[in-house]
């Protein structure tokens, strides 16, 4: 008996539905010369996360565009951060550098929605943040700003396991 495949009418080419929020960011051409000619593959920049406050990014490289995003959402779902929110912003301001990238958050009140650029906005509708105020500067690369943007928002998970810890040693 021959192996049909996916089993699932929506002939989704083996891959199940997403639960959650999958964004590429990028898809770049990249080409290295070597000694037999030139080799030409493609790197992906993907955001996923569940709109509750889990986020991830991957950044994958492959010989064709679907398998670079597809190992791309792989990383990203292996390396997940887990945000904060109260009433759809972060708890407390924060500052990451990644490369030349330096972003900014503040949080905002309710109402404000999302005050961000490109690469920033999309990690944080992933991450499920509806107000929040960001700055980046120092660059315009997609790549360096949402590993800031991923930067921050590990810093912000963990100064609120800080808080909590700390919350909890009081009331003893």
């Amino acid at each position: 008996m021959a192996y049909s495949g996916n089993t699932n009418s929506n002939r989704g080419g083996g891959r199940p539905a997403p639960d959650g929020f999958e964004q590429v960011l990028q898809i770049r051409r990249v080409s290295k010369k070597t000694q037999g000619g030139t080799n030409v593959s493609f790197s992906a920049l993907v955001v996923t996360g569940d709109k509750k406050g889990k986020v991830g990014l991957g950044l994958a490289k492959a010989p064709n565009v679907a398998d670079a995003i597809k190992k791309a959402i792989r990383l990203s779902n292996r390396d997940l951060v887990q945000v904060p929110l109260v009433e759809g912003t972060i708890p407390y301001e924060s500052t990451s550098k990644y490369g030349a990238a330096k972003v900014l958050f503040r949080p905002a009140p309710k109402g404000t929605g999302i005050i961000a650029g490109s690469a920033v906005r999309a990690v944080v509708e992933a991450a499920g943040i509806t107000d929040i105020v960001c700055k980046v500067l120092g660059t315009n690369n997609k790549t360096s700003n949402a590993r800031a943007t991923f930067k921050a928002l590990k810093q912000i998970e963990i100064l609120g396991k800080k808080y909590q810890l700390l919350k909890a040693l009081r009331a003893k």
